[in-house]
């Protein structure tokens, strides 16, 4: 949500533009400050206990159990899926800086196609390891980690097909849409803890059967692609009441987020590294 017209540095500091511009630039700088930490927390969990062979190691780090005693096709797909995670992490975030466009666009033609083929290979072995191997909390979960598998198909084949045809601005809001759904486990890590925060734990249950738990897997994607869409449309629009109202909306969504992201941090990733 950070990608705003260079004009907008010449507007009124509170014109509903800029107050727009300046929500999406502050949600996109607290997500992706927990992007990198969860990129820091994959390398600093899993890598250790890889290299050193540890491998039964990595059902220590969270909810779901990866290593599984001979089966060596399924482990390293678990591996190299959790591990691509960091680097979607990382590049996705540096796709969507307009300065690294900028300055660097070899870098960014080449780190987008890295981006969006291991998206695809992601979101493929995700539903794979769901399906095939049961890498999950629950049947509903699994069923929303699908849907989110098939729209990162979907958004990476528009985003590929606009940059083909130099439709820049269409493949930079498909591109948006990627980084989100890419990072729908991201968010619902996120959601989960700014939900368990705020109110309590309410409808959640250690066997991740309550209502939150049910509902969470699919509000992480469909939400902030919900905020995304009205962003982009009230970029268009001359309306400054829905310029204010969206600005507000993601605002509120960018505390949302860095709570989400503190309680992340403290409670699933720092404890599990080392």
């Amino acid at each position: 949500m950070s990608d705003t017209p260079a004009s907008s540095s010449r507007r009124p500091l509170f014109s509903p533009h800029s107050l727009l511009a300046g929500s999406g630039v502050l949600w996109f700088a607290i997500a992706a400050a927990g992007q990198w930490l969860f990129a820091y927390y994959i390398i600093a969990a899993y890598i250790p206990r890889t290299a050193s062979g540890e491998f039964e190691r990595w059902n220590e780090t969270g909810l779901i159990n990866g290593y599984a005693e001979g089966d060596l096709i399924g482990n390293l797909g678990f591996i190299s899926h959790v591990l691509l995670a960091a680097f979607v992490s990382i590049a996705g975030v540096l796709q969507l800086l307009p300065m690294v466009r900028r300055r660097f666009p070899t870098f960014h033609r080449w780190t987008g196609r890295s981006y969006m083929s291991v998206a695809v290979f992601l979101a493929v072995g995700g539903i794979i390891l769901v399906w095939g191997r049961g890498t999950r909390m629950n049947d509903w979960a699994a069923l929303g980690t699908t849907i989110d598998g098939l729209l990162i198909l979907v958004t990476a084949g528009f985003t590929l097909r606009h940059a083909i045809a130099r439709r820049i601005d269409q493949h930079r809001r498909w591109a948006m849409r990627l980084f989100v759904v890419v990072n729908g486990v991201w968010f619902i890590r996120v959601g989960y803890m700014a939900w368990a925060i705020a109110s309590g734990g309410a409808g959640m249950s250690r066997t991740m059967s309550g209502p939150a738990d049910i509902l969470m897997p699919y509000a992480a994607f469909l939400i902030p692609l919900v905020l995304l869409e009205f962003y982009q449309r009230a970029r268009d629009s001359s309306s400054s009441a829905f310029k204010f109202t969206v600005a507000a909306a993601i605002t509120t969504g960018a505390g949302v987020t860095a709570l989400g992201i503190f309680g992340a941090w403290m409670m699933m990733w720092s404890p599990n590294i080392g």
